[in-house]
């Protein structure tokens, strides 16, 4: 059995009585999580699935879904990320592509017929998470069985297959490994004073608290390491001021935290002191961290902020800062996104070239170790960045188009794609400008097609989110009679973004 699937049945058997959950005014406890998480690994198996088997798990950030990914993991199988927040097509373009012999969804999901009709189409079987505590599964009506011969097949050694768009290239499924979670979560537990390596499980009196999304790295990896840490989680469906308030002064935690977007709405709220009262920080991730939003967390509430440097495909963070590095450097290594966690070997490389560049030249960011790949190779990802010779990293912008939009990242070519498939639209650039609280946001430039009317803006919108997820959607649609053009004649980049400028 492999490490995570055997700390999480441990935990899992502790105490079924004390409370796993809190959603709402609900308490799930540990034995309602385990009775779920039990009951679709038996399923699997009825189903003749086994190690390695892909399960699609539509993951919304409620309790069964916490519970169904367990479920999965105990059953050492394959955790398909499927996200309910797709529109209808594309979410069933991605059933389509990836062909899971079974798919797992709660009543929302499975009302929805392009998702039902998809599964029917590949031939896979359908379980819903019926919300109930003593019956928490049942088979989808008319999904009872596997009937597809064309399904995907076992993914050896792979805990989750997750959709992402990338640190290390263009969209894709990023396999995480059994290996890569357990390598990640055993370097993170050692910096705890409490964390028992070996012997019987303990449930941790220490509460956290959980909104980011299951099917972002940030949220899956918590929900794996928060298990295994046994400790009870404050779950929220969907991020907002209030609730993080009401869940801090809940169970006073330690540490808390979230992307710069969510650490900007809350400093920005403009909260009493005694809010902080219980955190000796907060935690960063997802996208670069202004310094100036640590120091005026530092000013205002004398509150570090811990960021943090990952990917999807690493299944977590390969750098980040210590309270103790922090309180140390913080000042002489200010903008920094930490540092290389032991066992993580760094470089940066000529961007034409690929020669390695000297210590503290900036380049393109490639990294080796066993979490980034188990073959040994060296992995470039799409930053810039320099290393000091205190192995601090600084990370100098992105070597390629991606748009950073609050955490998220948005590939143009794909909104670009979708905005051409407009009847009206003859050709569309799609570039990110500055934006204060996001960071970055998308915008686009189209040239009207011959003989169309113009659409409106809310008409591009609507007709772009049937095709997107919301945050891919332009926020911003400028018509231009042609588009600027490099002596190739490839659309200018720099020159769409000073249209923008000029227009605003």
């Amino acid at each position: 059995m492999s490490y995570i699937a055997e700390q999480i049945s441990a935990v899992l058997a502790i105490d079924e009585t004390k409370p796993a959950l809190l959603f709402g005014d609900d308490v799930y406890s540990w034995g309602d999580v385990r009775r779920l998480a039990e009951a679709l690994k038996a399923r699997l198996a009825a189903l003749g699935l086994g190690e390695g088997a892909p399960v699609g798990c539509l993951l919304r950030n409620r309790p069964p879904q916490f519970a169904a990914i367990l479920g999965v993991l105990t059953a050492e199988s394959c955790v398909v990320t499927l996200n309910p927040l797709m529109p209808d097509e594309r979410l069933a373009e991605d059933i389509l592509a990836m062909r899971p012999p079974v798919v797992v969804g709660d009543a929302d999901d499975w009302a929805r017929p392009a998702v039902k009709a998809a599964v029917a189409k590949i031939g896979a079987a359908g379980v819903l998470l019926t919300g109930e505590r003593e019956a928490p599964l049942a088979m989808v009506e008319s999904l009872e069985t596997i009937t597809g011969e064309d399904l995907r097949g076992p993914q050896a050694g792979v805990a989750v297959l997750m959709l992402t768009s990338g640190t290390t290239g263009a969209p894709k499924r990023a396999p995480q490994t059994y290996r890569q979670l357990e390598l990640n979560i055993k370097r993170a537990a050692r910096a705890d004073p409490n964390w028992r390596d070996e012997g019987p499980r303990r449930l941790n009196p220490e509460a956290g608290i959980l909104f980011s999304p299951f099917v972002h790295i940030s949220g899956m990896y918590y929900v794996i390491a928060g298990t295994i840490d046994g400790r009870t989680i404050r779950l929220i469906e969907r991020f907002s001021v209030e609730a993080w308030v009401k869940a801090i002064r809940e169970i006073r935690p330690k540490g808390a935290g979230g992307p710069p977007t969510v650490l900007k709405m809350i400093l920005d709220a403009d909260l009493p002191k005694e809010v902080f009262e219980s955190l000796a920080a907060l935690s960063s991730g997802t996208a670069a961290c202004p310094p100036e939003l640590i120091d005026e967390y530092l000013r205002r509430y004398d509150l570090p902020v811990l960021t943090t440097y990952g990917a999807t495909e690493f299944a977590g963070a390969v750098c980040g800062w210590s309270l103790a590095n922090f309180r140390k450097y913080w000042t002489s290594k200010r903008g920094a996104a930490g540092r290389m966690h032991p066992g993580v070997e760094a470089r940066t490389v000529d961007p034409e070239t690929g020669a390695p560049q000297p210590v503290g030249e900036a380049g393109v960011l490639e990294l080796r170790s066993e979490v980034v790949s188990a073959a040994g190779e060296w992995v470039r990802t799409s930053d810039l960045a320099r290393i000091d010779a205190d192995h601090f990293l600084f990370i100098l912008g992105r070597n390629d188009n991606a748009i950073i939009r609050g955490g998220y990242k948005v590939m143009p070519d794909s909104v670009v794609k979708a905005m051409e498939e407009h009847p009206a639209v003859r050709e569309a650039s799609v570039v990110g400008v500055p934006e204060e609280r996001l960071g970055a946001i998308p915008v686009a430039a189209y040239i009207l097609a011959a003989g169309a009317e113009a659409p409106s803006d809310a008409e591009l919108s609507a007709f772009l989110r049937e095709r997107l997820t919301p945050y891919q959607v332009p926020a911003r649609f400028l018509r231009v009679d042609e588009l600027p053009r490099t002596p190739s004649m490839k659309v200018s980049t720099p020159g769409v973004r000073a249209l923008f400028e000029a227009a605003a």
